[in-house]
């Protein structure tokens, strides 16, 4: 048996929670009860009872609703909590991936359930029948769960076309379903591959990927065109551009570097550091994201593509000294031959985002390596690490 809590004194007008072979008859036209109630839902298949044993479903007059799905993952969070204290009843998915540390996520969800109005459901995106009854009186669905990482798509490519391709036309048709027709879909630049002439512009009519992660994104780009064509969906496809800051995965650059260098390591730079990537601050990203929700109000069927990032590049090298001069400390090289996979450069045309989304990217490489290094020194400093001696 499974058993979702109610938490008290607000209204749902339909149910939450409907998972075929699972938890199922979920919560439905409660009125103003002003108390906690248990709700026995029914049998479950054993293989998702560690999913599905904490989901809480809350009373409350409802706004508007999205699902954001990698809504415990780096990007997902922050765009969970802007939403929320915008006022969006937020319903967030996510099925822990193990690529790194879980703890991380459960740190980012601890805050996001300070909230009333965010409901939490541990899933998989491939899983279509915990998908359908999710989406009850969601307008619009901000999908960002993926697995990332270019590199290791190369060892892994069947799983990363699998979740990427495959989980991305399962919330499509879960969502077609439902009737829900506004989709905003994570995307990467990494799509771009090494022959796009710089800066980047969304109507490049030959987009080569270079490495299993960029193919799959590309992939999933246009099975949402397909659905925007064929079912009347209104599809925002937003290719971000390496986004950095607080809770950034530790497998990313900016964070390994920050880690290595504080802890007096090398760093390892692969090529001769003149590789350059166009680095965006993640509330940039999160404001973009914001602006995509709001562009898929039209009720007008449409697929579009928007880049979302700072527009300005930073070469390898760089990007470790500025690392280096925040911590104060001089950093040791290890240089590496260039790693297969990766392009020699990125850098968006935001043009198309600024007119139609009214993006606005703020913050620079050098305001936001220093914002994220005291961050990092913060968070060591609360978890009682010793910071970097200098």
């Amino acid at each position: 048996m499974v058993t979702i809590r109610t938490r008290t004194g607000s209204f749902l007008s339909r149910k939450i929670v409907a998972v075929k072979g699972g938890v199922r008859d979920a919560v439905h036209g409660l009125g103003w009860e002003g108390y906690a109630t248990e709700y026995n839902l029914g049998p479950q298949r054993p293989a998702s009872v560690a999913r599905h044993q904490n989901v809480i479903v809350k009373e409350r007059k409802m706004g508007e609703r999205i699902l954001i799905t990698g809504a415990a993952g780096f990007i997902g969070a922050h765009v969970c909590q802007s939403f929320l204290a915008e006022g969006y009843d937020v319903i967030g998915v996510d099925n822990f991936d193990p690529f790194y540390d879980r703890s991380i996520k459960d740190a980012a969800l601890a805050e996001l359930r300070t909230y009333e109005s965010f409901t939490f459901v541990e899933t998989d995106i491939r899983e279509a029948d915990s998908l359908a009854g999710l989406l009850a009186d969601v307008r619009a669905v901000v999908h960002l769960a993926a697995r990332a990482g270019v590199r290791p798509s190369i060892e892994k490519p069947v799983l990363y076309f699998s979740i990427n391709t495959g989980g991305t036309v399962s919330l499509l048709e879960a969502c077609r379903k439902a009737g829900v027709r506004r989709f905003i879909f994570g995307s990467s630049s990494s799509v771009y591959g090494d022959n796009t002439p710089v800066p980047f512009s969304e109507d490049v009519p030959s987009i080569e990927p270079i490495s299993p992660y960029a193919a799959s994104k590309r992939a999933a780009e246009l099975e949402c065109s397909v659905y925007a064509h064929l079912h009347g969906f209104r599809v925002a496809a937003l290719r971000f551009f390496t986004v950095y800051g607080p809770r950034q995965r530790p497998d990313l650059a900016i964070q390994k570097f920050t880690q290595l260098i504080q802890r007096g390591q090398p760093v390892p730079q692969y090529g001769d550091g003149s590789a350059e990537r166009d680095f965006t601050w993640v509330e940039d990203i999160v404001h973009g994201v914001g602006g995509a929700v709001k562009w898929t109000e039209d009720s007008k069927p449409a697929f579009e593509i928007f880049n979302l990032g700072e527009s300005q590049t930073v070469r390898l090298d760089r990007l470790i000294q500025l690392i280096g001069e925040a911590l104060g400390v001089e950093p040791q090289i290890q240089q590496l031959p260039p790693m297969p996979g990766d392009v020699r450069r990125t850098c968006a045309d935001i043009t198309k985002s600024r007119r139609v989304l009214g993006y606005d990217p703020r913050v620079t490489i050098e305001e936001g390596i220093s914002r994220f290094v005291r961050w990092h020194e913060q968070s060591r400093e609360s978890r009682g690490q010793s910071t970097v001696t200098r």
